[in-house]
């Protein structure tokens, strides 16, 4: 296995990343791994390396990134943000000549599946889309307020700047601007995964079924039984996404139960 970090400029602030190859004998296809709403560290959690790792080894190419507001990257949290981070990512990449263009995947999780759906409606370098955990759209629960998350991502330190967001309500209409259930039809046709755990709190599992509704051909729809939000921790998840990506095609059935 060979790791290359990056370092990418954008907007004026950096994003730090790793391309893991599994050799340089071949171009292998390529996985780009979106990750989800800033969180603090844990103790013992390898993260999204320790994904990339996990899938390079079953024969992916894989970079992980840290959009802006996230970990050793630069910026606020901001998800229209992260939208244009993923086109400069991708740009990045597809100026490398080390993989199979033609077999470019994003894999993302929460937010990132989100903001991989947005990107993927309107850039045709996609081939595949795979949505982990992925909200239909971004509401808060009842009890909870767009201010309450704007307070917490202040609190963990996702935003930077005191003087961001410059407001509540602009914030919460950019993240209103990427509910997926309005572009997940896009995505077609290329190949589409919904992954999601039916134990899922952060987003109940009707998110998917609201999406996978309203997604084109091909798609297919997994739900993890007894599944959390967290799904990159789940094994039965890396070897569904494993399996689907070094697939040529959707297999039937389009909707089962791991």
């Amino acid at each position: 296995m060979i790791t290359d970090t990056s370092i990418l400029q954008i907007e004026g602030f950096s994003l730090v990343g790793q391309l893991f190859l599994p050799d340089l004998d071949r171009k292998y296809p390529l996985v780009c791994l979106c990750h989800g709403a800033p969180n603090p560290p844990q103790p013992g959690d390898g993260g999204y390396p320790e994904l990339a790792e996990k899938l390079c080894r079953s024969g992916l190419a894989v970079y992980w990134f840290n959009f802006r507001g996230s970990g050793d990257s630069g910026g606020n949290y901001d998800l229209l943000g992260w939208t244009r981070d993923l086109q400069g990512v991708l740009d990045y990449l597809w100026g490398l000549d080390s993989f199979d263009k033609s077999r470019l995947s994003l894999v993302g999780f929460s937010a990132g599946a989100a903001v991989a759906i947005y990107v993927a409606s309107l850039d045709a370098r996609v081939s595949r889309v795979v949505a982990c955990s992925s909200p239909a759209e971004f509401k808060p629960s009842v009890g909870d307020s767009w201010q309450a998350w704007v307070d917490h991502f202040r609190d963990i330190g996702a935003f930077r700047d005191d003087d961001f967001p410059p407001s509540v309500e602009q914030w919460a209409a950019d993240c209103k601007r990427i509910d997926p259930i309005n572009h997940i039809a896009a995505v077609s046709p290329r190949p589409l995964l919904i992954i999601h755990g039916n134990m899922d709190s952060n987003v109940p599992v009707e998110h998917a079924h609201r999406l996978y509704e309203k997604a084109l051909p091909p798609k297919k729809l997994v739900i993890i039984d007894g599944a959390g939000h967290r799904l990159r921790r789940d094994q039965r998840v890396i070897d569904a996404i494993v399996s689907w990506l070094g697939s040529g095609s959707i297999d039937p059935p389009s909707t089962g139960k791991l």
